[in-house]
């Protein structure tokens, strides 16, 4: 019997850990937190990050990532902005498969998340992304993702290592797109969501989706993807789930700000990751870096870490010149 190791205990990491124990897959899952580990283990539950669902006893929770790494296939869920820390707390990786299912930009260095892997470990990781709500796959409600290796072969492997009738991933070889699609998404749905919370209507929100597709393909084919595979699960897929539901945690935050809320009071009441929050100051390093004007993320930007109003990057944005489609 396969067996899976998943690094990260929150709630996506769960969801993935009942998706593969529930297809029939032996389950090793690293937390961090010794009452999540207890939780799982004993009560068959996540309470602290997905509370509601009760688990496959397939599943074996752990804080020794000695046990964790025993697997062959390693699902890679914890935050981006942690990735570093973590494979370096890892002592030996060699020989291991490595899918990396968070979304996200180093903000420091500007790094997608396979570079980081590739730079600390010289294994050329995958990417599994699309559109997903954690509650729903540990449910076991039916979805589609993307997993996208440096070859065909590999990613036509995977899915059919980790794909089942309710689980169904499509195999790419253009990681670029794939991460990108991922990590940009949560930043414009954090512009969709402060559209909402201003009460601005479905067809603004319509127009900053539409636009805001175009900035992610002109990113990703400035970094050297492809936009055919933006139009997949990765980029449009995630974009449409993710823009227009209060299920997401960054569509919420923006409906929050939108509201009259500060960045801080949103963040102080969450136990998760908001990764647009990081995300938006990363892109916005990219667009300086690749000469790019991308008006959507980069007002994002200005509004969470620059000290601007939402009004007024708004304005920005109404008073641009029209432009050819």
């Amino acid at each position: 019997m396969t067996t899976i190791g998943i690094i990260g205990g929150g709630a996506w990491g769960t969801a993935l850990a009942q998706a593969q124990a529930t297809a029939g897959r032996d389950v090793v899952l690293w937390a961090r937190e010794p009452e999540v580990v207890n939780d799982i283990n004993a009560e068959h539950q996540n309470n602290m990050f997905l509370p509601g669902v009760k688990l496959d006893s397939k599943i074996h929770a752990t804080t020794d990532y000695e046990d964790v790494i025993e697997p062959d296939i390693l699902l890679v869920v914890v935050p981006a902005q942690h990735l570093r820390k973590t494979l370096k707390d890892i002592a030996d990786l060699e020989g291991k498969q490595l899918v990396l299912c968070a979304k996200g930009i180093e903000i420091e260095t500007g790094d997608l998340l396979t570079e980081i892997v590739h730079n600390l470990t010289g294994l050329e990781a995958s990417v599994l992304t699309g559109p997903t709500f954690a509650a729903e796959i540990a449910r076991g409600l039916p979805c589609a993702v993307t997993i996208a290796s440096a070859t065909m072969d590999e990613a036509r492997a995977l899915s059919n290592a980790l794909g089942s009738k309710t689980f169904r991933p499509y195999a790419s070889d253009d990681r670029i797109s794939a991460e990108l699609g991922g990590a940009v998404k949560n930043v414009l749905a954090i512009a969709c969501g402060i559209a909402a919370g201003k009460k601005y209507g479905d067809s603004a929100r319509a127009a900053l989706l539409t636009r805001g597709m175009r900035e992610m393909i002109r990113l990703a084919t400035k970094m050297g993807g492809k936009p055919e595979t933006l139009m997949g699960m990765c980029g449009l897929g995630d974009l449409v789930l993710t823009a227009n539901s209060m299920q997401s945690r960054n569509f919420s935050l923006g409906v929050a700000l939108g509201e009259g809320k500060s960045l801080d009071e949103i963040l102080s009441a969450r136990n998760s990751v908001t990764e647009g929050v990081h995300t938006a100051r990363a892109i916005a390093k990219l667009t300086e870096k690749y000469g790019l004007d991308l008006p959507i993320i980069q007002g994002v930007d200005a509004m969470l870490h620059q000290g601007r109003s939402a009004d007024a990057v708004i304005q920005d944005i109404l008073s641009r010149p029209f432009a050819d489609e």
